[in-house]
């Protein structure tokens, strides 16, 4: 398609029509993986008489942290695959495929099947998530002034899927039972996958091949790493289930944790000392760690929406309203719905600050959306005080959190993902997304450990958890501001040529 053809394909609300393909796809996946993700923990932790696992907290949450930081981590192979293997377009039908069946799976009610359903899911998940991301820009030209506003509207199809799996999958749940609730899921990707395969030539010329093929023996080589890999994962499945292997998902998730954070160090402090950097790129290499390191610790905190705020919920929340009750799973749609009407307002937040000429810098930002996350957890220490005492406590507690959470990731999100782009070194523009993408592993692990620490035969020990969250959170917050001049320094923005000065 020409560029001229592009900016003439104003087939959806004044943008190309590939975007409807991608906004309807991303939709229907976006409420298979939230709508299964919100029952994870409650199915994993649920006594075997309630048809759920029967798992201690501990195993459940460091299981949900291991699933939700698998996911971030695989995007980056799927995205390899995508750029020389298999082109995004091949790479989002198969990704989708292979989460559809994941949830077909984790709908047989049976342990083996769990977790062989949870593997299918975050593997599909890996492969299609970047890539029909990348798609989205891919639809526009580089000079096409309408690609923000696109990536915009699909976010907005990111959030209306997972508003409809928390409520659909959250209702199936509580009165149908929790495979149907899985297997809702699977419909909804199957929906996604009918709307992709009936509209896909609207991206016949989007991602249909790989943008830097592997040619000959290596192409050859790499799908027989891929077999291989494919191979030893389902050879350690078997042998789990037959218990010639014994894993301890508590401790799993302690070393994946560590594995990943070394990664992340390594690949960091390699392209710092080996990626013949000047002095400039150097320093905002500093300013962009601040950032990752601001996102681990938010990340942390947040994803207790699917664990210990999950399991608060449905013990310590009273949910009934006249005779009906409140699906658990439908608090966790409040962050999307947030969103939805808050984006508009915090899009202009620092448009209109600049024009005051107040500027913060990054880390600052993000220190912001930290400390009021972190506010959220103060919440909570309050209400868990009440829930120790045996007492349920009203909803509002919780959706004052969820709104305190949702103020912070916008905050943080969009800046941190700014950031990157723009304080990254350009030839490794790439990689450095991909580096930062650890951080969202890293903080999904740690938040699963963390949530391990509650005890609910210890209810009395849950407002210490949620104390010592805000306390972290708060702590790393005031220390990237007070750094924030010495980062102001890192990212440039101290630095000004003397004819700007005087001019």
């Amino acid at each position: 398609m020409s560029s001229q053809d592009t900016k003439s394909d104003t087939g959806f609300f004044g943008h190309p029509k590939g975007l409807q393909t991608l906004f309807l796809t991303e939709m229907w996946e976006r409420m298979s993986y939230y709508g299964m993700r919100a029952m994870l923990v409650l199915f994993m932790t649920a006594s075997l008489q309630e048809q759920g696992l029967g798992f201690t907290v501990a195993s459940a949450a460091a299981i949900y942290g291991l699933y939700t930081g698998s996911v971030y981590f695989l995007g980056l192979p799927g995205g390899w695959i995508a750029d020389r293997l298999l082109g995004g377009q091949r790479a989002v039908w198969y990704g989708g495929i292979i989460i559809m069946c994941g949830h077909i799976v984790l709908a047989i009610p049976t342990e083996a099947s769990f977790f062989i359903g949870l593997i299918l899911v975050a593997t599909g998940t890996g492969l299609l998530k970047p890539n029909i991301s990348a798609m989205v820009g891919q639809l526009y030209q580089d000079e096409d002034n309408r690609r923000d506003s696109g990536y915009a509207i699909y976010y907005m199809g990111i959030n209306l899927g997972s508003v409809i799996g928390y409520m659909v999958c959250g209702y199936f749940m509580e009165n149908v039972g929790w495979h149907w609730a899985f297997g809702a899921a699977a419909v909804g990707m199957a929906i996604g996958l009918v709307n992709y395969r009936m509209t896909e030539r609207h991206i016949s010329n989007v991602g249909d091949k790989p943008s830097n093929p592997l040619v000959g023996r290596k192409n050859t080589q790499a799908w027989g790493v891929i077999a291989a890999v494919v191979a030893v994962t389902g050879a350690i499945t078997v042998s789990a289930y037959l218990g010639v292997l014994v894993i301890n998902p508590v401790e799993l998730a302690k070393y994946v944790a560590v594995a990943f954070a070394i990664t992340f160090f390594l690949y960091y402090g390699y392209i710092y000392f080996a990626g013949n950097l000047d002095e400039g790129e150097k320093k905002r290499m500093w300013a962009l760690f601040l950032v990752c390191v601001a996102s681990t610790c938010f990340w942390s905190g947040f994803e207790q929406a699917g664990s210990s705020l999950n399991l608060f919920a449905r013990d310590y929340t009273d949910r009934l309203i006249g005779s009906f009750t409140i699906p658990t799973a439908w608090f966790q749609s409040t962050n999307a719905f947030f969103i939805i009407i808050l984006s508009p307002f915090f899009a202009a937040l620092w448009v209109n600050l600049a024009k005051r000429m107040i500027t913060p810098t990054y880390s600052v930002k993000c220190a912001i959306g930290l400390i009021i996350m972190a506010t959220g957890f103060i919440v909570m220490f309050f209400a868990s005080q009440y829930a120790a005492q045996g007492l349920k406590v009203a909803p509002m507690w919780l959706i004052t959190t969820y709104f305190l959470h949702t103020v912070g990731e916008l905050c943080l999100s969009p800046v941190a993902l700014s950031a990157v782009s723009k304080l990254s070194p350009k030839r490794f523009a790439g990689q450095m997304m991909g580096v930062f993408v650890l951080t969202y592993s890293i903080g999904n692990l740690l938040s699963g450990l963390l949530a391990g620490e509650f005890d609910p035969n210890r209810v009395e020990d849950l407002p210490n958890l949620y104390l010592q969250i805000a306390l972290f959170s708060i702590g790393i917050g005031i220390f990237l501001v007070l750094i924030s001049f010495k980062a102001k320094v890192w990212e440039g923005q101290a630095e000004k040529p003397l004819t700007e000065k005087t001019a």
